[in-house]
């Protein structure tokens, strides 16, 4: 296992800053998810710490030991990226003792790591197959245990599961959740899917255009979000937010409830609004709403029965976030909502 550590870490391509002055601490035998949408620099972060970029300034440290200047294969981590990179003329067997026989580990010491490492991801009857005769699935987990039979004491993966559809995304994240479990071992996991680092990540690391905007576990990234990207990235549907003068004011869809009768509750906001639209999830169903400040998101658990087109929404003040002008979180300022219970004045973003 390792802690990972990062110092200032910058990098520029020409003029372009990719990343600035990251300092991440990376929790040994953590499951730490670098979650961002497209062109954040999360994929760029974790080949600078794999060694396969050059950062243009900075410091990396595994435990106490710098490793800012090491080869990739001094490093003690193991790489699995989202083509798999399987050698396609070899077997299963062959490709996961493949980086063994690099080593030069005896021929019967590898027999045995290969065998222990091919019943862990249940590839024992796929042996002698090769890729081309696997399942997406199978071949993501021969190269999990290419990267687990080297013991290393870090994993990196960059979005391993994106090439996977729908049901084989779900059944994988149930895999590596248990693999890390069961290896105890720090997991880096890059992604820009939401669902991957809320369900996997014991810890998550929030990256926007080269810059950390919050990091912690998935109920803190949820529940207390420290500035409106994070509110806005975090969440399906995402934040409804709210725009008061220079104070932006939030709340998520699952805290907003649909009413027939409204009770002036001494802490409980009211919005009159007229049904755009239901979509049945299943577990959940999630209504579009027309209001004089936009248009609302609210979530509840399934409810298969007619809602009349005209609805009354409410929510509770201990469920609103507040934000100042430059975004970030603020502490709640009340007032801003007062006008809710009579004429609110409040205009939709």
């Amino acid at each position: 296992m390792a802690q990972i550590t990062l110092q200032n870490l910058k990098k520029s391509f020409g003029k372009t800053n990719v990343l600035k002055d990251i300092s991440l601490e990376i929790k040994d035998g953590s499951f730490t998810i670098l979650l961002g949408p497209s062109g954040c620099g999360k994929s760029t972060l974790l080949r600078i710490l794999a060694g396969l970029e050059e950062e243009s300034s900075g410091h990396i440290y595994m435990d106490t030991k710098e490793i800012t200047y090491n080869e990739p294969k001094d490093r003690d981590i193991a790489m699995v990226f989202q083509n798999y990179a399987l050698y396609p003329h070899m077997t299963v067997y062959q490709n996961i003792e493949y980086g063994l026989k690099i080593k030069k580990i005896p021929k019967a010491e590898r027999k045995q790591m290969v065998t222990g490492v091919l019943e862990m991801v249940e590839l024992t009857d796929h042996a002698q197959k090769r890729p081309n005769q696997l399942s997406g699935g199978q071949r993501q987990r021969v190269a999990l245990a290419r990267a687990i039979v080297k013991r290393p004491g870090a994993f990196f993966m960059d979005e391993p599961l994106s090439n996977l559809d729908a049901k084989l995304r779900n059944h994988m994240r149930q895999e590596l959740i248990e693999l890390q479990a069961q290896l105890k071992t720090t997991f880096l996991y890059v992604t820009h899917d939401q669902v991957e680092a809320m369900s996997m990540g014991t810890h998550i690391i929030i990256l926007n255009q080269g810059e950390v905007m919050q990091q912690g576990t998935p109920k803190e990234i949820y529940t207390n979000p420290q500035n409106l990207f994070v509110a806005q990235f975090i969440g399906s549907p995402p934040v409804n937010i709210m725009k008061q003068g220079d104070y932006s004011i939030g709340i998520r869809p699952e805290n907003i409830r649909l009413v027939q009768a409204f009770d002036p509750a001494e802490d409980t906001y009211q919005i009159d609004g007229e049904l755009l639209s239901t979509e049945q999830l299943g577990g959940e169903t999630i209504y579009r709403v027309k209001t004089e400040y936009g248009k609302l998101n609210v979530k509840t658990p399934s409810r298969w029965d007619s809602i009349d087109k005209p609805v009354q929404l409410t929510f509770s003040k201990e469920d609103v976030l507040f934000f100042g002008e430059d975004g970030n979180r603020i502490a709640p300022q009340y007032e801003l909502l007062e006008d809710l219970r009579v004429a609110p004045q409040l205009h939709f973003a």
